[in-house]
C-alpha cells in the first residue's frame, strides 16, 4: 500500500486573506485542539518507543533523533535542554540535523534530499547495535532520515520514527513506529503547525517519562538539575529544605552547592544520619 501524504492535503480552510485577526486564530486555536486527541491514539506505539529507549540506556546506549526541517529543529531544542534538566551526560541523547546541528537557525531545507550525510554522521558517533535511532519526517518520506533507517536496518541497529502520515515508507523502516494523523493543516503543507505542535509534545513525553523511568526524578522533583543560575540554584534550596527537613535556607544552600545537586546533598545528609 502506498503512503497516504495527508499532511499534503488541501487545508479545509479557505480565503484565508478575507479573514479577520480573530477570525484566523479562532480557527487556529480549533486546529490545535485535534493535535492532543490524536497523540492520544497513539499512545500505545509511544509507549513501545519509550520502554525500547530506556532499556536502551540502561545498557549502554544511546539515543539519535534523526531529522530535517521543523521536526528536525525541535529535536535539538529538546536534547539541549536535558544534560541541565536532569543532570545526564550530552551524549546520552543526540540529534542528527540535515545541514547540521550548528546551523539551527539556518533552513537549509535543501538538506533533506541529502541521502549520505545522516549514515555518516552516524558512522562519525559510531553507532551501534547498543543505540537506538529515531527518525523525524511529518511526511514519513524525507530521503534524509529514510536513507539512515534503511542503513541502521542493515546493520541490526533498532530504529524508530515519529511521523504524521499512515503506511510511510519511513514508519515501514522503524521497528517502532509512532503515527501521529493530525491531518491537513490550516495553511496546506505548513507542517510547523499541527506537526510541529504534536512533534514538541512528543518530544517531552519521551525525554519525560525516560528520565523519569532511569531515577532522574523524585517525586515530582528535579533533583539532579544542574545548578548554573540563581533562579536554578534557589529552587534547589527549596527542594532540599523540603525534602530534608532542614529550616535554615543559607545551610541548605551551602549544603547544596558543596554536593552539587539536591540529590547529592540529600545522600549526604542520609549518609551522615
Amino acid at each position: 500500500m502506498d503512503s497516504i501524504l495527508i499532511t499534503e492535503y488541501s487545508s479545509t480552510h479557505r480565503h484565508l486573506e478575507k479573514l479577520t485577526v480573530e477570525e484566523i486564530t479562532a480557527k487556529i486555536n480549533s486546529e490545535d485542539k485535534i493535535v492532543a486527541p490524536a497523540i492520544e491514539e497513539a499512545l500505545p506505539q509511544i509507549n513501545a518507543v519509550i520502554k525500547c529507549i530506556v532499556s536502551k540506556l540502561n545498557s549502554g546506549g544511546r539515543v539519535f533523533y534523526v531529522g530535517a526541517g521543523s521536526g528536525g529543529r525541535l529535536s535539538v531544542l529538546d536534547v539541549i535542554e536535558l544534560p541541565t534538566t536532569y543532570g545526564v551526560h550530552k551524549d546520552l541523547f543526540n540529534v542528527i540535523l540535515a545541514g547540521g546541528a550548528e546551523r539551527l537557525i539556518d533552513a537549509l531545507e535543501e538538506k533533506e534530499d541529502d541521502t549520505a550525510e545522516a549514515w555518516a554522521k552516524l558512522q562519525e558517533c559510531s553507532i551501534n547495535n547498543k543505540d537506538i535511532v529515531i527518525g523525524i519526517s511529518a511526511s514519513g518520506t524525507t530521503p534524509f532520515v529514510l536513507a539512515a533507517l534503511k542503513q541502521c536496518r542493515k546493520n541490526q541497529i533498532t530504529t524508530a520514527c515519529i511521523v504524521s502520515n499512515p503506511n510511510s515508507p519511513i514508519a515501514n523502516n522503524s521497528d517502532f513506529p509512532i503515527e501521529v494523523i493530525t491531518g491537513p493543516e490550516f495553511i496546506t503543507g505548513s507542517t510547523r503547525m499541527k506537526c510541529g505542535t504534536a512533534q514538541k509534545m512528543l518530544f517531552d513525553m519521551i525525554s519525560t517519562t525516560t528520565m523519569i523511568q532511569m531515577g532522574r526524578v523524585e517525586d515530582n522533583k528535579m533533583v539532579n538539575v544542574k545548578l548554573i543560575n540563581e533562579k536554578i540554584i534557589d529552587r534547589g534550596v527549596r527542594m532540599l529544605m523540603e525534602k530534608s527537613g532542614i529550616q535554615d535556607y543559607n545551610e541548605a544552600r551551602d549544603l547544596l552547592l558543596a554536593a552539587g545537586s539536591v540529590k547529592g546533598a540529600l545522600d549526604n545528609l542520609f549518609t551522615i544520619r
